[in-house]
């Protein structure tokens, strides 16, 4: 069954008083998480850690990528939005799921303090430094990388068509971008997908589809694999 137009898919959803609960739950649920990170990260940047040995970094030479990572980045994101604004469910789901990842990211930041990986070219974002100009750039966020994790849930949310398999080029780029810069150890992004994945299925179980929403083919709970 083909898509529904954008407004008729957000009619039909609006009608469903859970997912105006939702909806109303998760915008102001998602701002405090994102306060309550930007917070963590900067206490987590004041604290020392240690520097794990990695076999991949020591025969990668370190080289700046950062205009290749954020070039992707915000291609994702922007077509993402695009598609998503069409499933209303699906974008609530996907917005419930990044703010779990990012309470997992802060348990598991906290529990293995890290230093960043020895010749770190670090991470800095353009487009904010081009209007807010310079700011400290964050080194110890380091397990698990939060770039290649939002680009997985990316791919996860976003469902089947053409664009499933440019998230995912852009994540497996991104992931190498940040490996080639030094901007995190190996292992911080060989587990991201798991832990993206893991906060898109709780985010569906914690929402199933209604029937009204199965029978009119919109903004399904979960992704296949």
């Amino acid at each position: 069954m083909g898509a529904l137009p954008l407004d008729a898919n957000w009619r039909l959803a609006w009608a469903d008083r859970g997912f105006r609960g939702r909806l109303a739950a998760t915008v102001p649920a998602l701002l405090g998480t994102i306060a309550v990170l930007a917070a963590f990260v900067k206490r987590v940047e004041a604290r020392p850690g240690v520097v794990l040995p990695d076999p991949v970094l020591a025969v990668l030479p370190a080289r700046d990528a950062t205009w290749l990572a954020f070039a992707l980045i915000y291609a994702a994101i922007l077509t993402a939005l695009w598609r998503l604004a069409r499933l209303p469910r699906r974008l609530v789901q996907a917005l419930q799921a990044y703010a779990l990842m990012a309470w997992a990211r802060m348990a598991v930041m906290w529990v293995t303090p890290l230093d960043p990986p020895p010749g770190m070219i670090r991470l800095e974002d353009p487009l904010v430094q081009g209007i807010g100009g310079a700011s400290e750039a964050l080194t110890r966020d380091l397990f698990f990388s939060g770039h290649t994790s939002t680009l997985f849930l990316i791919f996860l949310a976003v469902p089947g068509g053409r664009s499933r398999p440019f998230f995912l080029a852009c994540t497996a780029a991104v992931a190498a971008a940040v490996l080639v810069q030094h901007v995190h150890y190996t292992v911080d992004v060989l587990a991201a997908p798991f832990f993206a994945y893991g906060a898109w299925r709780l985010a569906g179980r914690l929402w199933p589809r209604t029937d009204r929403e199965i029978r009119a083919g919109v903004g399904g709970s979960h992704t296949p694999m």
